[in-house]
């Protein structure tokens, strides 16, 4: 009457379930966290809550009341709350909702009108370049322009 047959065995959640290659699909850090130390990820990380320490991860994706207090170095960068010092990311997407303390460092770069952000931009040189060039042969290289995006 109560017995399961055995191919009816629970499932676990896709949310938790490892991809094929091992790695899992994302992970969240909730509004009522707060984490003081350095955070490692491999894959996408979303941050509502806390953070004292350095963040480092292939994708960031951070809340409106998020708070980060520290160096924040990924692949790609969607940010709506609050950093406290420098950001390192190949794409980043700084939302109207964002306020930023520190130096940015990016390859492509998308600010919402409205975003604060106090430090300096400086576009990352690509590790493929010559560091030799001058600067007319830098500004002559198309693959090698800085990409800038004003969003509405």
């Amino acid at each position: 009457m109560f017995s399961k047959k055995p191919d009816q065995a629970p499932r676990a959640s896709m949310a938790s379930k490892p991809m094929a290659n091992g790695s899992s699909t994302f992970s969240v850090i909730g509004s009522d966290v707060t984490i003081k130390g350095n955070i490692s990820a491999s894959t996408e990380l979303h941050v509502d809550g806390r953070i004292e320490g350095d963040i480092r991860c292939a994708s960031l994706v951070q809340g409106e009341g998020s708070v980060v207090h520290g160096a924040i170095e990924a692949e790609s960068a969607r940010l709506s709350g609050t950093v406290v010092g420098s950001i390192s990311a190949r794409e980043l997407v700084v939302l109207r909702s964002a306020r930023i303390e520190g130096d940015v460092h990016y390859d492509a770069l998308t600010i919402e009108q409205g975003a604060e952000v106090e430090g300096r931009f400086a576009h990352r040189v690509p590790e493929h370049r010559d560091v030799d060039q001058t600067a007319g042969d830098k500004a002559a290289s198309a693959e090698g322009e800085p990409k800038l995006t004003l969003a509405s």
